[in-house]
């Protein structure tokens, strides 16, 4: 192989190496974080409408409240712990209750509604803004639509120095949001999927 041969071959796997890292300066959007985990392994909590299905068994579903006590009944179970558990960990253990009663049971819980935790998983927006609010979560809401909820920004909005924070295990972090890019240019590459939690506030503009 030529030397020219092998400097091309160099500049290639350069140019790759370029491609594959990313050579932009867009900011990077938020990481995932244990909100976000939380949102697909919810823990159920007490006023949660909880729904047990036992395959080939019609007379044993039943559709149930979590009670204060975090307990809810089960036909032929009775009580069983629902209170800071998944679905499927209430599933696992209503199966092996119901194995006394029933062949090789085939047990799906879901959560029918979600009561209890509907306050804490609550997207805020303050400051610069129509109306400040407070909505709840919902899967694939991003920053622009929980300021559209509120209204859009206000005259005095300093829309380009917005934050949202959001809290993990280390802490509190914040996140620059370009809100003014976001609403006037469309650049939506600050419009950050929203977490249960989440604050956004626009600040005024100084005078």
């Amino acid at each position: 192989m030529s030397r020219f041969s092998r400097v091309l071959i160099l500049l290639a796997m350069l140019s790759l190496a370029a491609c594959a890292t990313g050579g932009g300066t867009t900011a990077a959007p938020p990481p995932t974080d244990p909100q976000a985990q939380a949102v697909d392994a919810y823990r159920i909590g007490v006023d949660d409408l909880v729904k047990v299905a036992v395959w080939q068994n019609p007379d044993l579903n039943v559709t149930v409240p979590v009670r204060p006590d975090g307990m809810i009944s089960v036909p032929l179970v009775g009580d069983v712990q629902a209170g800071g558990r998944t679905a499927e960990e209430i599933g696992a253990d209503i199966k092996g209750k119901l194995a006394a009663f029933v062949r090789e049971p085939q047990v799906t819980v879901i959560v029918d509604q979600l009561r209890s935790h509907e306050y804490l998983s609550r997207v805020r927006v303050t400051g610069a803004v129509r109306t400040p609010i407070s909505v709840p979560y919902r899967q694939g809401m991003t920053v622009l639509d929980a300021v559209l909820a509120a209204g859009g920004t206000n005259e005095f909005a300093a829309a380009d120095r917005t934050e949202l924070y959001r809290k993990d295990k280390a802490g509190t972090r914040s996140y620059a949001i370009r809100l003014d890019r976001i609403l006037q240019k469309g650049d939506l590459g600050t419009n950050y999927e929203a977490r249960p939690g989440d604050v956004i506030t626009v600040p005024e503009r100084a005078f």
